[in-house]
């Protein structure tokens, strides 16, 4: 399947299971308080080495999360019809990608994370002429992962750390200087086991 966009509609097909920073950690359990709804974009660009996903590095200002690496994304306001609106916006704000050179591909099945998200992740392609402006409060970088490193399973790793004093697990997926862990590298997770199932 030579079409990256055919080739990832048949891998959103496959994904049919939520996911959650939980699946690694049976012994811990969702607070079981109202989830907030959030939204991140899967975004995936052709370029001269092939097909990428584009990520940022979060801000070191930031209150939370500060210097990790994400998607795009972040929690739906009122005014946000829905989950890919959600998405869009934020991406737009973080990264500078309008809209229009976004083709939505579809939706993955919600992520549950450990600080109280029900995250929704949007899969799409972005136009190859997208150059990213970073939103500094929020970004510190904007860079790209070959799609091949992401959905070769042999990559992702399973390590853990103390966390609210007990042992969790999460996946990782590092790729150069960049530590991918948690939540976003059990997205990709899910979409490079989906992609391998096809």
């Amino acid at each position: 399947m030579n079409d990256p966009r055919a080739r990832l509609q048949a891998a959103l097909a496959a994904v049919n299971q939520a996911t959650s920073d939980y699946d690694l950690n049976p012994g811990r359990q969702s607070p079981g308080v109202p989830l907030r709804a959030a939204a991140v974009l899967i975004g995936l660009q052709q370029g001269r080495g092939g097909l990428s996903v584009v990520l940022t590095r979060r801000s070191a200002a930031l209150r939370h999360h500060a210097g990790q690496i994400a998607f795009p994304g972040g929690k739906l306001d009122p005014s946000d019809a829905d989950a890919t609106a959600a998405a869009l916006r934020e991406a737009q704000e973080e990264v500078g990608l309008s809209p229009e050179l976004v083709e939505i591909i579809g939706q993955m099945p919600g992520h549950e994370t450990v600080t109280g998200y029900s995250v929704t992740p949007v899969l799409a392609t972005i136009a190859p002429d997208f150059r990213p402006a970073p939103e500094p409060g929020e970004v510190a970088e904007v860079f790209s992962v070959p799609f091949s490193h992401l959905t070769d399973l042999s990559r992702y790793r399973v390590e853990r750390r103390i966390w609210q004093g007990e042992w969790r697990k999460y996946y990782a997926v590092p790729w150069g200087p960049y530590y991918i862990w948690g939540a976003t590298a059990r997205m990709l997770f899910a979409l490079a086991t989906a992609v391998n199932a096809r």
